[in-house]
């Protein structure tokens, strides 16, 4: 079983099948590696697909101690799968806990990104939403202590943007909640404790966001209600980005639909290594709705 070694020494399992340009998959929290292979099999017929689990996610290590978790560390945490790999830059692909990690990915490490796609990424962003979202994180980490990971996947998987996914896909769904099931509480508490409980909200790194050159696509379901503004702040301030809401679809978008969303990453990938991705005209930023004044 193959390894990448962080620079604070934590085993990252990965995995990776195809050739060719790099694309590397960032799962979400409810999720893991195994949460990308239809990702996996789609995309290694033309890329070198790979993707790997979070610390605390096993079989990667999960370290008891939640000071080695963080935002930042999620980021690097990218960049050491690569180094191990000798891959100078990927396409780096991420959903929700990913996502967040890929922007900020960004953010540190521009120069290792052929692009980033951010999706389903906002959840705790909005201001008003902050503290709430930081008491439930910390609501999560003592329900895990007390209870489990298999008691906590039968509650946290039936969320209000998670239903539509067993709505339209009963057996998906299934998978997706034993998978869940079978994660570490301690790396679920931990993770919750350290990355998404302390993570920055999105409407503080606004003048981050404008410095962002790298091609950018934010994907979110039109029923993810809590990464819609979040959806629309980074389209509007990141100058490379575009914004894609797929229809009918709640926050696990790669799983619910994922021939919506293989074909969305896939045609923005191509476009980007055609040279053909927009940087936005300025001329579409002025104050005047039509132009006239």
């Amino acid at each position: 079983m193959p390894f990448a070694v962080t620079d604070d020494g934590v085993r990252l399992h990965y995995e990776e099948a195809g050739s060719g340009t790099p694309v590397i998959f960032v799962h979400e929290f409810a999720g893991d590696h195994r949460s990308w292979e239809t990702q996996m099999r789609h995309f290694c017929q033309r890329y070198r697909a790979i993707t790997y689990g979070a610390r605390g996610y096993p079989p990667s290590d999960v370290p008891e101690d939640p000071a080695r978790y963080s935002q930042a560390r999620a980021a690097d945490d990218i960049a050491s799968v690569l180094d191990h790999l000798k891959i100078a830059k990927a396409h780096v692909v991420g959903l929700s806990m990913g996502g967040f990690a890929t922007l900020h990915f960004g953010f540190r490490h521009a120069d290792r990104a052929l692009s980033l796609t951010v999706a389903g990424c906002g959840y705790g962003a909005e201001k008003g939403q902050r503290d709430k979202f930081r008491a439930e994180a910390d609501a999560i980490a003592a329900f895990l202590d007390q209870n489990g990971m298999t008691v906590f996947a039968e509650k946290y998987a039936y969320g209000p943007t998670r239903v539509q996914f067993e709505n339209k896909d009963p057996r998906g769904f299934a998978e997706f909640k034993q998978q869940l099931s079978e994660h570490s509480a301690l790396g679920a508490r931990n993770t919750q404790l350290g990355v998404q409980r302390e993570r920055p909200s999105l409407y503080d790194l606004v003048d981050q966001m404008k410095a962002l050159t790298v091609p950018t696509l934010v994907l979110t379901g039109d029923e993810d209600w809590p990464c819609l503004q979040p959806g629309l702040l980074m389209k509007q301030t990141i100058p490379s980005a575009a914004l894609s809401v797929m229809p009918n679809c709640g926050h696990t978008i790669n799983l619910e639909d994922p021939d919506q969303f293989n074909l969305l990453v896939g045609n923005f990938i191509t476009q980007v290594d055609a040279g053909r991705w927009p940087a936005r005209d300025p001329r579409a930023m002025v104050a005047s709705i039509t132009g006239m004044k």
